[in-house]
């Protein structure tokens, strides 16, 4: 179970930084893995990283970041304001007008104690929480026993390759944790062909435990993904870390998450992806339709409304109070999706990571 954060100072002391201006920050915890109990799903969980650089419009983990830097940086009469109350606005089309506010408040004290001036939606973006001593933490806190045969997934959250793992090897050294144990359940979600660095020690778990790396693309259509991912790996680069991950002897399944209602949900676009990814050696293929929560919501719809002006009006009847697309087009999709896979011959069906 996660427990509370460890408290911190009134300033984030920075990693490391990107010229673009991404910059990576400490997060102290005492407790990696997260319970089924506190997120009600039914698998174990672990996210080494809290934000992320590839900034995918409909990503959902938004609103865990702003919480944990709301948390970590919240006004108190001994400590400084937190980040910045800068706000973004958009027009929709029809005139409607979305803004989004940072936290905090005038004078807001961030980085280094300099005013900090991100909304949530960006701060998400360009402000990566590192859990630093996540591995150590793991290796004096696990107990095989507590997770009771249910599986532990890795990057449920926020990708655990994304661009700082190269840097900080936080997800290579929690998998190399797992080798001293013996018939656990893992699996592991991510978009990046950086996993396939970690191939041969995967393939050394997969002889210890059952694993399964789910490969999460939404199309093959990289100009199409740009537009709505703003830096996440090409499209056939994770394919071919798909094909490296199955060489070297890993289950891998490619997940289509999310299906995004009128832009990736053609018939011939998911036909090829997921031919694709067989050809590669992928076991399974599912596909999860887009939800919207509050925190998705409000980066996704502006980025919806520049890049595909003609779907916004749809869009706000489809996913009018609610967070999902509706009953009729999930079961669509899903139909779809058997379809496929009967066609192209998955012998793994929608078989899904905790499973």
């Amino acid at each position: 179970m996660q427990l509370p954060l460890l408290p911190t100072t009134d300033t984030w002391t920075e990693l490391d930084a990107r010229s673009r201006g991404t910059v990576f920050l400490p997060l102290l915890v005492r407790s990696v893995l997260n319970a089924p109990a506190s997120t009600k799903m039914p698998f174990w969980s672990i996210n080494p990283y809290v934000g992320c650089e590839f900034g995918c419009a409909y990503c959902y983990a938004r609103e865990t970041h702003k919480w944990t830097m709301e948390r970590n940086a919240s006004p108190s009469p001994d400590r400084g304001r937190g980040l910045g109350g800068g706000a973004v606005t958009a027009r929709m089309p029809g005139g409607e007008v979305v803004t989004e506010r940072g936290t905090g408040g005038e004078g807001g004290r961030g980085l280094g104690g300099e005013a900090v001036d991100l909304p949530p939606w960006l701060a998400f973006e360009k402000q990566i929480l590192v859990k630093s001593e996540a591995p150590e933490v793991l290796a004096t806190t696990f107990r095989p026993a507590e997770v009771k045969g249910r599986t532990i997934v890795i990057g449920t959250a926020t990708d655990p390759y994304q661009p700082a793992e190269r840097h900080f090897r936080l997800t290579r050294r929690i998998l190399e944790h797992f080798l001293r144990y013996d018939g656990l359940s893992l699996g592991l979600i991510t978009k990046s062909p950086l996993v396939a660095r970690d191939a041969a020690l995967l393939a050394q778990l997969s002889k210890k435990h059952r694993v399964k790396v789910l490969i999460s693309c939404a199309s093959l259509d990289g100009a199409l993904l740009r537009r709505i991912e703003a830096r996440s790996p090409a499209p056939h680069a994770r394919i071919r870390a798909l094909k490296a991950l199955t060489d070297a002897g890993v289950t891998v399944g490619l997940l289509v998450a999310p299906v995004i209602p009128g832009i990736t949900d053609g018939h011939a676009a998911l036909e090829a992806l997921l031919r694709a990814a067989r050809e590669a050696g992928a076991t399974s293929a599912s596909g999860q339709a887009l939800r919207l929560g509050p925190a998705a919501r409000a980066r996704f719809l502006p980025q919806l409304a520049e890049e595909f002006p003609d779907l916004y009006a749809r869009y706000q009847r489809r996913y009018a109070g609610r967070n999902g697309p509706g009953k009729d087009y999930e079961e669509a999709m899903k139909a779809r999706f058997t379809k496929l896979r009967r066609l192209i011959g998955f012998p793994g069906g929608a078989e899904d990571v905790s499973r």
